[in-house]
């Protein structure tokens, strides 16, 4: 799940996603289930099939909806889901493994195996599909960029809704999920995109992005490069059409070094706290009492937003829309000039 700017998602169903963690009970639920699958989608990724233990049904998700998984070392990651979102009796998540990442991937990679039990989080979602209101639906991927994108068109088919899906890898090698997208790439939508590790031979996005028409809404999901690709070509599209969900923080560009200092105010008690620049609001509020569950870190997963009342915070996330960073943060990220108060 999932760095730049803001999601520019629907400003409505943005928000009521991205509130999931306060409104709905089984947003901060901790799963038990088990891998009953795992297979070989692409060079260097696998999904991994997951049921409750139990067998019973698992909650509800919807296209475009992650999961947090929790691993043995300590370590939390998510990971989109790939399932159709009808099916209630398995997730689906696919990883790319990454020798010179986190750890996350190559943890599931290397150690997890078919019958282990893992420990995830309940669905969440800030990459929802639109509407009704949207007539079409421009679907573009790069690379496991494509996982989303599965229970999209999952979705959209069962909709007989219109649609169609650029998916850019390095080669056929490389692209996840053939084997499902094999009728869509037949019946022409879905449009294969190798660029043989050139980036001169990779679609012209700009050129496909260069004209908007009314009732059609884009997705972009892909590596930092591909997503900076996507939004340099925004500019005729209207903000409440285009939706984007980075993998990690990894796309944030925020300098650090010259942070500083500043005081938030906790509304339930009048306490005020400081927070120094080397450290976070969530980190500070939770040395304090105040705990405020936080699974990424970096301003991407959504689980720690925050009302805040009063101040000028300075937003780092890429979950929340220009409307809603009028009223809310996320609190693992965020500074802010000046005094914040939020709304603990």
């Amino acid at each position: 799940m999932l760095e730049i700017t803001p999601s520019a998602t629907d400003i409505v169903t943005t928000l009521q996603s991205a509130m999931t963690t306060a409104t709905d009970p089984t947003a901060k639920m901790k799963l038990q289930v088990r891998v009953t699958r795992i297979a070989i989608e692409a060079t260097g990724i696998r999904s991994f099939e997951v049921r409750a233990l139990d067998g019973v049904a698992l909650p509800a998700f919807t296209a475009g909806g992650h999961i947090e998984v929790h691993l043995a070392s300590g370590l939390i990651r998510s990971y989109s889901l790939c399932s159709d979102p009808g099916e209630r009796d398995r997730y689906v998540f696919a990883v790319l493994r990454e020798d010179t990442g986190r750890g996350g991937s190559m943890a599931l990679h290397d150690t997890v195996q078919e019958g282990d039990v893992l420990t995830i989080s309940a669905p969440r979602n800030h990459f929802p599909l639109a509407g009704r209101e949207a007539r079409f639906h421009l679907l573009l991927a790069g690379g496991i960029g494509v996982t989303p994108m599965i229970a999209m068109i999952s979705e959209l088919e069962r909709r007989g809704a219109p649609w169609r899906l650029h998916y850019c890898t390095r080669n056929l090698e490389r692209t996840a999920f053939r084997d499902v997208l094999a009728p869509h790439i037949a019946s022409g939508k879905v449009v294969l995109h190798h660029d043989n590790g050139d980036p001169a031979q990779s679609i012209d996005v700009k050129a496909l992005l260069s004209s908007f028409e009314i009732g059609t809404h884009l997705y972009y999901c892909g590596p930092p490069g591909f997503m900076t690709a996507c939004a340099a070509g925004l500019e005729p599209w209207p903000p409440h059409a285009v939706h984007r969900e980075f993998f990690s923080g990894a796309g944030i560009q925020t300098d650090t070094s010259n942070d500083t200092p500043f005081e938030i105010k906790l509304r339930s008690t009048g306490q005020v706290l400081t927070v120094p620049a080397d450290k976070s609001i969530v980190t500070v509020l939770g040395e304090n009492g105040c705990n405020v569950e936080t699974d990424c870190k970096e301003g991407y997963c959504g689980t720690c937003i925050t009302r805040y009342r009063a101040g000028t915070p300075e937003h780092r996330d890429t979950v929340l829309s220009e409307k809603e960073r009028k009223t809310y943060v996320m609190v693992c990220c965020a500074r802010a000039k000046g005094l914040l108060e939020l709304d603990l």
